[in-house]
């Protein structure tokens, strides 16, 4: 009678692959079937893994869709609005930094159509994964607010709010341009139309923080 074969983990190099293989999937089988075709199976067929992999990795559907939530993939972290140079940009006085946040803001969710779906979903479903991607986004506002604040927003009571006005402001127009292209006399579906956009942020941030702000 042969010994039993030991089980091995697997090396870092190919859990990272698997990983990164099963996150793409959330994402795939979402812009494919919707909230309501999101499940391990599903997820796993998709990534050609064995619904295992998910169970060990990621503790199961909820722990995977957290992980996704967290990756980037879905909502910009704020590592990403950053830019490449982010102590430079920290530097910055407040009204710069806020102007520069919106611009990567924007750019940042331009390029993610699928989440851009999802949010325009959210409005009429409500499940699981909706919840966990309204608890990620809400982590992320406190934390942009804590890394891109600093005392100039703990200076101005109102400056959380007007952000909070701006970030909506701004995910309305996106979803809107998913359907229509011209939105108050700007082509919200153009380059152009939204470099005026951010042209306005720009000038609202210098209003909301004076020269002498930090």
């Amino acid at each position: 009678m042969k010994p039993p074969v030991a089980r091995t983990a697997p090396a870092p190099r190919d859990r990272a692959v698997s990983e990164a293989r099963i996150l793409a999937a959330v994402g795939e089988v979402l812009a494919r079937d919707g909230f309501g075709g999101v499940g391990v199976n599903a997820i796993a067929k998709q990534a050609g893994m064995d619904k295992v992999l998910i169970y060990r990795y990621f503790g199961g559907l909820p722990g995977l869709l957290r992980a996704w939530a967290a990756s980037g993939r879905f909502w910009p972290r704020v590592a990403d609005l950053l830019g490449d140079d982010p102590e430079a940009l920290l530097a910055l006085p407040a009204a710069e930094r806020h102007a520069r946040f919106f611009e990567h803001f924007i750019d940042e969710l331009r390029r993610r159509p699928l989440t851009l779906e999802v949010l325009a979903s959210e409005v009429h479903e409500r499940n699981e994964l909706t919840a966990i991607l309204e608890a990620e986004r809400e982590q992320w506002g406190a934390e942009a607010s804590r890394v891109l604040g600093g005392p100039a927003f703990q200076a101005r009571p109102h400056a959380a709010a007007v952000t909070l006005l701006l970030v909506a402001g701004v995910q309305y127009l996106l979803l809107r341009s998913r359907r229509i292209r011209v939105f108050g006399g700007v082509d919200i579906q153009s380059d152009a139309g939204w470099d005026e956009i951010k042209r306005a942020l720009r000038a609202l941030a210098t209003q909301l923080f004076p020269v002498d702000g930090n």
